[in-house]
């Protein structure tokens, strides 16, 4: 299955970045997350993907740990 493309900010530098998400594992779980490093910053980014009340695809960055 193919990967979406989805934009996300760096909630550490703000630069815009671009992501892979696999929609096959997110429709095996309600909703999934993960750490990715800032591909500018470095910094750990915390990325939580999951569907809204709409059924659309949701993706949230906040500062990893």
């Amino acid at each position: 299955m193919d990967q979406l493309e989805h934009n996300i900010t760096c909630p550490f530098c703000w630069q815009v970045l671009d992501i892979l998400i696999d929609p096959y594992q997110e429709s095996e779980f309600e909703h999934f997350d993960y750490i990715e490093d800032c591909q500018v910053c470095c910094n750990p980014i915390s990325i939580l993907v999951f569907h809204d009340a709409d059924g659309g695809l949701q993706v949230k960055a906040e500062q990893g740990q």
